[in-house]
């Protein structure tokens, strides 16, 4: 390879570029009337944007002033805002910002509107494209609390457009900031928050004093909160679908807007009102109930592939009504996580927010899931607690596994018994029907005895799919290549976009349909060896065959962009049902046994039929006496 060097040429280039450069600079830079005339037009711009600020926000105005052009500023102050005027004549009426936060939340307080400006979750972080930084349920105006006020005079006042008066002090090692709008010196509505050490539940408290004759009494005040709910995790679609308005009301009731473009609903008597994302939410607590509410949630996502900052828009509106001429309201906020251990500590029902469903299904997560997934995590890593856990719910189940392959064992048994009787009887379906019951019946084999204990093992595989991705453990804890147990674990980036499946692949659904594969091709050929075809039934052998192939393609669609740790859950529970088949078949089940056993069972006095089985007996019986009744019209 030719060796590079610089030549004598080459220095003389570099030394011209150089000094060419330095001329161009040189001869670019301002002269001194230049740099004046500059400043002078900058100073310009300023006073007339200063000029137009006084103008535009005469709120500014402070009492001080005396001037004959203030006193018209006053003026219109007091035409537009009535006795709120003084409010904005004091020195507060200014963007400033009042901070208050303990050792988990950091609160931002404007002057303006009184409300909450910023609110962080100091130990919590949100992870987008390699980077970090705090979570942050409110921030850049994407939340808003106001309260619409009418004046005796028929004019209508947001009061996120007036400026408050803040004052903070310390009360028993809490923080007390109070804001006041002030209608004079005496006469007020005040916000008062009150912040305890290491807690996400802040104080709320709205009352007036004094507004009686400023205010229409007879009309409630109408609390408007709105927020669009920012993007915290990975899996924008998977965040957004457990991202919805929760509500409490009439007492003990829970609800829900649902998903959608609109959804609105209407409750009366609200005790709470929670903007719930996947992880974290953003809740208004009353002692008081609101009378009625109206609630509306929005879908903000228009394309999925998009870098979308927000996922919903939430609007609540309450009333706030008047006692004895003055709103008095004690309510709380909540900023923090969407976890059920610490939601349920505040014994405010709002625990209600995690949707871990219904019935039976809720209360297999409430007793058995979560305190037991909660002790395992608290010892050993998440990934590993996931796989003890499920090993500890099969086990558990084995025993009905295990009364599920005995029943299926006997049928196969007293498969060639029944087979006959359905040649014997081949034109007579309803005797062939009645034979079989009777031979079950003296065999000693009940034929849902398999049914059942599958019906027994699908509350908790459901609520499986409640528990794992509501379980706040599991965010952003890693376990083999899975970076974050809550989202999806993808292996690779698709240049392309699957319908239904997305652009990456995760590997943790893919384990587990070949799981679901295998069990269910061990399943079904027992099943059809089990319970031959019945005439004018479906042909379930068929069925089965289809679903070999159907489950693991679901598994694979609908998973590939659900929370890792389900999958990982789903993987483990097939190995696991496969190694606990492969034994009872192997080593516990005795075919020759069980074959004696029903032989032994065919001499003995035949069992009494249960109420179920007579009743069986009874409307075959009729069907069949209806049928020769036919026959002879």
């Amino acid at each position: 390879m030719e060796e590079k060097k610089l030549d004598l040429n080459s220095i003389i280039g570099f030394v011209l570029i150089f000094g060419i450069l330095i001329w161009i600079m040189y001869q670019n830079q301002p002269n001194e009337k230049e740099i004046a005339a500059e400043k002078a037009k900058k100073e310009q711009v300023a006073k007339a944007a200063k000029a137009k600020e006084v103008t535009a926000a005469p709120a500014n105005f402070t009492a001080t002033d005396s001037t004959a052009k203030d006193t018209a500023q006053l003026a219109a102050l007091q035409s537009t805002l009535g006795n709120f005027a003084y409010s904005a004549t004091l020195p507060s009426a200014t963007q400033a910002f009042t901070t208050i936060e303990n050792e988990v939340l950091s609160l931002k307080i404007a002057n303006k509107g009184g409300y909450i400006v910023e609110a962080k979750l100091k130990n919590f972080e949100r992870i987008r494209k390699g980077s970090k930084s705090i979570v942050e349920l409110i921030k850049d105006n994407n939340s808003q609390f106001n309260l619409q006020l009418q004046t005796q005079d028929n004019r209508t006042l947001d009061t996120k457009n007036l400026f408050f008066e803040p004052s903070l002090t310390q009360s028993g090692g809490n923080q007390v900031l109070t804001m006041r709008l002030k209608a004079g010196p005496n006469e007020f509505l005040e916000y008062r928050y009150e912040l305890k050490p290491k807690d996400y539940m802040v104080g709320f408290d709205v009352r007036s004093q004094g507004l009686n004759k400023t205010l229409n009494t007879a009309k409630p005040i109408d609390l408007q909160w709105d927020m669009k709910t920012i993007r915290n995790e990975k899996g924008i679609t998977y965040e957004s679908r457990y991202t919805d308005i929760r509500f409490e009301y009439e007492g003990d009731k829970d609800d829900y807007t649902g998903q959608g473009k609109d959804k609105t609903e209407t409750p009366a008597q609200v005790s709470f009102i929670a903007f719930k994302q996947h992880f974290f939410s953003s809740i208004l607590l009353t002692r008081k109930p609101f009378e009625t509410s109206n609630l509306h949630s929005t879908e903000l996502i228009i394309d999925e592939k998009t870098d979308t900052i927000f996922t919903k828009k939430f609007k609540a509106n309450v009333p706030l009504a008047f006692t004895n001429g003055e709103v008095n309201y004690k309510m709380d906020w909540y900023f923090g996580p969407t976890d059920y251990t610490t939601l349920k500590q505040y014994d405010r029902n709002i625990e209600k927010i995690i949707p871990l469903g219904w019935g039976i299904f809720g209360w297999i997560n409430k007793f058995i899931f979560i305190p037991l997934f909660g002790f395992l995590s608290g010892y050993i890593s998440l990934g590993i607690a996931i796989i003890v856990f499920t090993i500890l719910i099969k086990l558990a189940m084995s025993p009905i596994t295990y009364k599920s392959f005995l029943s299926q064992a006997k049928m196969k048994v007293l498969r060639p018994e029944i087979m006959e009787l359905g040649e014997k009887f081949k034109k007579d379906p309803m005797k062939k029907q009645q034979e079989t019951m009777k031979l079950y019946n003296k065999a000693g084999v009940n034929p849902m005895a398999g049914c059942i204990p599958a019906l027994i093992q699908l509350p908790f595989m459901y609520a499986s799919f409640q528990f794992f991705p509501s379980a706040f453990e599991l965010r952003q804890k890693s376990f083999l290549w899975a970076d974050d147990l809550s989202s999806f674990d993808e292996v690779a980036r698709l240049p392309f976009n699957i319908p239904f499946y997305g652009s990456h692949i995760s590997l943790f659904p893919i384990l587990a349909a070949v799981a679901i594969f295998f069990y269910m091709k061990m399943t079904s050929g027992d099943q059809q060896m089990a319970a031959p075809q019945q005439e004018g039934m479906p042909d379930m052998g068929k069925i089965m065959k289809i679903m070999i192939y159907v489950s693991p393609v679901m598994m694979l669609i609908f998973f590939n962009s659900y929370g890792a740790g389900l999958s990982l859950y789903n993987f483990i529970s097939n190995l696991i049902t496969i190694g606990i088949m492969l034994v009872i078949k192997n080593y516990i089940i005795d075919s020759d046994k069980i074959h004696a056993q029903i032989q032994e069972n065919k001499l003995k006095e035949p069992k009494k039929q249960s109420k179920f089985q007579l009743k069986m007996q009874e409307m075959m019986e009729q069907a069949e006496a209806q049928k020769k009744q036919d026959k002879k019209k």
